[in-house]
């Protein structure tokens, strides 16, 4: 499975306004669907890969991070931007990150809310390569063909 956004973002994360107007109970409510369906992406016995272009950000970034592997354009951008709004997303990304890049990287990223482009995301190996826009979804395919373990 190939999970992608628009041409101009993969996702740019929530909509903060509505995020603010949520009463305790729907937070609650709010973040237990995003982990569950974090999970579930995360527990696929298929591969998901992560077609990523323009800003990946917030739970966006969480989502990306539940998919097996990514896969950027030169334009993408990463970014958790919780540092500058006093919030962190709930869904997993602050478990997910670490794993993936180290402590020390996501620590960086996490604390300093910065955007992180496609080529610091591939030195960092949040992403497996980057691709011209028009080769992202073959390219994603690629990657999730060989996540398919062979049979004996």
């Amino acid at each position: 499975m190939i999970v992608t956004g628009t041409q101009q973002a993969f996702c740019a994360g929530a909509e903060l306004e509505e995020i603010t107007a949520l009463t305790p109970d729907d937070t609650r409510a709010f973040t237990d669907l995003g982990q569950l369906v974090m999970h579930r992406i995360a527990s696929m016995t298929k591969p998901v890969v992560a077609a990523v272009r323009g800003y990946c950000m917030g739970g966006g970034f969480d989502l990306a991070l539940a998919c097996h592997a990514r896969i950027a354009t030169t334009d993408a951008v990463f970014a958790h931007r919780g540092a500058t709004l006093g919030l962190i997303t709930g869904w997993g990304g602050t478990q997910r990150l670490p794993r993936l890049i180290g402590r020390a990287g996501a620590a960086e990223i996490f604390l300093t809310a910065r955007h992180i482009p496609a080529d610091e995301a591939l030195r960092f190996g949040l992403i497996r390569a980057i691709a011209p826009p028009e080769q992202l979804l073959a390219s994603a395919a690629a990657i999730a063909r060989n996540l398919i373990p062979t049979r004996a």
